[in-house]
């Protein structure tokens, strides 16, 4: 699901003339941006932390508090993404320290921040750590966002996660049921559900055990396998990734021509493209 990155609306907010030094230029951040995408999408991870750092260090030199929040968020999301716990966790608590200095902590950016941080802690397996920053966005969300947004449905995917991960199982529950009733109202949101409705089988399996759970966690896979084959969705990029995830799980529980079939539209989407 949506890991919260910042979009290019979350960092270009009204200019504040407090979070540039007098006469000093912001970066251009939207072509830093595009240039980080363009690392990314041909796979040059050391061309695109130079870039980020290149334009971190532009953005301290001139005073641009805004630039620098935004490429702390992409330095802290590309560190966890290539597994340095320490830098990701340094640059997280960079990103907060900016929000202070900004004094925008009510806004949807200053939410997407504390998305990436508590994604930061769960990937490194620290969910204590991580449920606080996802309790801390999740009113900004709710208040700022249409019931049908997408990051509003992966954030109470990510804290069903979280809750699950500390045993917290009636609280996942209800979470995840939250993030399907967002996603069953959003624009193409079946494959998300399905990803949802897969969580909920691996949360209710370590809860019961496998034995006990295995009624109830099979209906959860036919609805996911049910959802994720629906026409509705496109078979783009992000099909392709969903398709991949979900296979994984298919095969966690045996469930191999359901593996085979999503692995084999993951790969004809690739390839096609």
């Amino acid at each position: 699901m949506n890991d919260g990155t910042l979009r290019r609306e979350d960092y270009e907010e009204p200019a504040c003339l407090l979070c540039m030094r007098q006469g000093a230029e912001p970066i251009p951040l939207a072509r830093v941006i595009e240039k980080l995408d363009e690392h990314f999408h041909h796979k040059r991870f050391a061309e695109a932390e130079r870039h980020l750092l290149y334009w971190l260090t532009e953005a301290e030199s001139s005073g641009d508090l805004r630039g620098q929040f935004a490429l702390q968020n992409e330095l802290m999301g590309f560190y966890r993404k290539q597994g340095e716990k320490d830098k990701a966790i340094a640059r997280a608590k960079a990103a907060v320290a900016l929000i202070d200095a900004l004094g925008n902590g009510g806004s949807i950016g200053a939410a997407t921040a504390y998305v990436n941080v508590a994604t930061v802690y769960q990937n490194f397996d620290m969910p204590e750590d991580a449920l606080p920053w996802f309790r801390k966005a999740l009113p900004i969300y709710e208040q700022s966002l249409a019931p049908d947004d997408k990051r509003l449905g992966a954030l109470y995917n990510n804290c069903g996660l979280t809750l699950a991960s500390l045993g917290r199982f009636a609280e996942a529950k209800a979470s995840y049921e939250k993030a399907l009733s967002v996603m069953e109202r959003a624009e193409h949101g079946k494959p998300e559900m399905a990803m949802t409705y897969l969580n909920m089988a691996d949360a209710l399996t370590a809860e019961l055990g496998a034995e006990a759970a295995e009624k109830p966690v099979q209906a959860y896979l036919d609805r996911a396998y049910e959802l994720i084959c629906d026409e509705d969705a496109p078979r783009d990029g992000y099909y392709a990734f969903v398709c991949e995830k979900c296979a994984a799980s298919f095969g966690y529980y045996g469930c191999f021509l359901q593996e085979a079939e999503l692995t084999k539209r993951a790969r004809e989407i690739v390839e096609g493209t």
